[in-house]
């Protein structure tokens, strides 16, 4: 809920989300994930606005389990996945917070599925996008193993400092499929970032509005430039200087000019350009940058991990015009190119 203006979560912020204009995206994201669902399950679920509503409305009769309170807490999310013990599989629309909810009622009781809805998500229990956990559901009902993975878990409040603190909270069950995303991972290749930080820096102009991702490699493109830059938010900047520092979707839009270029470095272990961390850089923006103006950076190091990139910005059109291959910066003058999927 929080990405859009700039939170990095709402653990303990949902009032001052709201008050940046914050709106839940949950709700859109359980639609998506209904449009792909097949109709021979009986649904589970819980009362508005936690399921039923939303289940309602893409015409699925479902059986409510446990009757939510309004406002809901993450105490609802602890009973109501208690209470859907005797399902088959567990399904949550959510982030990381919500995960470890489920893992703190659940356990490794019964097989559990994520679908991305939050700014954190790094733990190895969600599909790739709403549409991707469908389908692995569809397969589900047909047979796929089962295996352990971990939910893991970020201090926000130090997030929202700029420091990226992990802890692995525990193991769920989960389905294995192809399109259920790892968890993140990092290495260090600091020589490669740097000389790709050279490379962007000396290739910038005037009077391109560059809005600056997050992440290790657009990191060191900050610190060349000089700017007081956030290593984990979205900054804008023009002609070398800072316009905005870790800017709200509506910051962004604010700074926007005739030229704009967005600087963006792949989600380490996942690939994940858009979606991911970064949701200032709405669908709006991106379709006023155009695909075009999208720069895409990252060290030899990680590409070799990643058979792909991906793209999850909720906008399912404009994921599909973003798809196919794409170029990708990885050293002084030194370029591959990536399928974008």
């Amino acid at each position: 809920m929080g990405g859009r203006v700039a939170l990095k979560g709402t653990d303990g912020m949902v009032e001052e989300a709201i008050k940046r204009g914050a709106k839940p995206v949950a709700p859109e994201r359980a639609k998506e994930f209904f449009r792909y669902l097949k109709k021979n399950f009986e649904i589970w679920t819980c009362s508005p606005p936690m399921g039923a509503d939303i289940a309602n409305q893409c015409n699925y009769d479902v059986k409510i389990v446990y009757e939510a309170n309004i406002p809901t807490t993450a105490q609802d999310t602890i009973k109501a996945a208690k209470s859907m013990k005797d399902c088959d599989l567990l399904v949550f629309v959510g982030g990381d917070g919500t995960a470890v909810d489920i893992l703190h009622a659940i356990g490794k009781k019964m097989p559990v599925l994520g679908v991305p809805a939050g700014v954190k998500m790094y733990s190895a229990v969600f599909a790739y996008t709403p549409r991707h956990a469908a389908e692995i559901v569809n397969e589900f009902a047909n047979g796929l193993p089962l295996e352990e993975r971990e939910v893991v878990d970020v201090d926000e409040r130090a997030f929202r400092e700029g420091k990226l603190i992990l802890s692995i909270e525990g193991y769920m069950v989960v389905p294995v499929h192809e399109s259920i995303q790892s968890s993140k991972s990092y290495s260090v290749e600091d020589e490669s970032k740097k000389i790709i930080a050279q490379y962007i820096v000396e290739s910038m102009d005037d009077e391109t509005v560059y809005i600056i991702g997050s992440g290790s490699t657009t990191y060191e493109i900050k610190k060349l430039l000089g700017i007081d830059g956030t290593f984990l938010g979205i900054d804008v900047v023009k002609g070398r200087k800072l316009l905005f520092k870790d800017a709200t979707e509506e910051e962004i839009k604010k700074a926007l000019g005739n030229k704009n270029k967005i600087l963006i470095s792949p989600l380490g272990g996942q690939g994940f350009i858009f979606g991911r961390g970064n949701e200032q850089i709405s669908p709006f923006i991106l379709k006023k940058v155009g695909k075009e103006n999208i720069m895409i950076i990252s060290t030899p190091e990680k590409l070799a991990s990643l058979p792909s990139l991906k793209v999850d910005t909720g906008d399912a059109t404009l994921d599909k015009s973003l798809h196919g291959y794409m170029e990708v910066i990885t050293g002084y003058k030194e370029k591959k190119i990536m399928r974008v999927e």
